[in-house]
């Protein structure tokens, strides 16, 4: 089945428009489908529940960390980093990268206050905490960058991704069929045994023609001796027997209980 991941890119959007562009045509080109903030660049909370809903869609998280913490909420978190605490609490493999030399991107494109600039420092450690991140300096890194580290992710943690309905169609009557196909395919398995084990058991037993020989001893009172017995056998075959029984066989019989 022919699948598409879907991967979201977080970044603050104004500082990185280019960056955010070569990100977004790599992954293009990888046949994965990008989503993220292009639509609604200017973020407020009602915004952000969006959001979290088009990332509870997505397969892999990228962020992209330059020199701006970004806008922040009433709680004084930037959006940026809400989105990615979402992520990561929904449990989406992230492909971090982070700018290598934060100090030389030009003063337009970094915080300008000391607050941001600490909340800067903090989120960036969040990210590279526990994890394996790639650092860049340039836009023309990127695409590199990310071919190369999403391309493992996937390898190494395959998701659900998206198919083509159709395609989701034909795969599920296919694999439905399967099913069918095993389930029968084990029931026939399962009735050879149980015949198998039948025809052994009646290949040991007697029937029809088969002669077997009948003993016993037969008592009686003589006159001059008193009781005897004298021990008697006839061979007789399996045909006989059921021959002169069945008849009685089919005669309604009653039954009394004594108290």
């Amino acid at each position: 089945m022919d699948h598409r991941f879907q991967v979201f890119i977080s970044s603050t959007f104004a500082d990185l428009k280019e960056e955010r562009q070569r990100v977004m045509q790599v992954i293009m080109e990888m046949d994965c489908i990008p989503a993220g903030m292009e639509l609604f660049p200017a973020m407020d909370d009602d915004q952000l529940a969006f959001i979290k809903g088009v990332i509870d869609d997505c397969d892999y998280y990228v962020i992209l960390i330059g020199g701006r913490y970004g806008s922040v909420n009433e709680q004084g978190v930037s959006y940026t980093e809400a989105e990615y605490d979402y992520a990561v609490a929904k449990v989406l493999k992230v492909v971090a990268l982070l700018h290598a030399e934060p100090e030389n991107i030009p003063s337009g494109k970094t915080e300008s206050s000391d607050i941001g600039k600490k909340r800067l420092i903090a989120f960036r450690e969040k990210v590279a905490t526990g994890r394996l991140v790639r650092f860049w300096k340039s836009a023309e890194e990127l695409p590199g960058l990310v071919a190369l580290s999403l391309s493992k992710t996937i390898k190494a943690y395959p998701a659900r991704g998206w198919v083509r309905g159709d395609t989701a169609a034909s795969s599920d009557i296919l694999a439905q069929l399967n099913q069918v196909r095993q389930e029968n395919e084990r029931l026939r398995n399962a009735l050879q045994v149980e015949l198998s084990r039948k025809a052994a058991f009646a290949k040991d037993l007697a029937c029809g023609s088969d002669t077997f020989k009948l003993t016993g001893e037969t008592t009686y009172t003589d006159g001059r001796h008193g009781k005897r017995r004298t021990a008697w056998s006839e061979s007789t075959t399996w045909d006989e027997i059921f021959a002169k029984l069945g008849p009685s066989l089919m005669l309604p019989t009653s039954s009394q209980c004594w108290l």
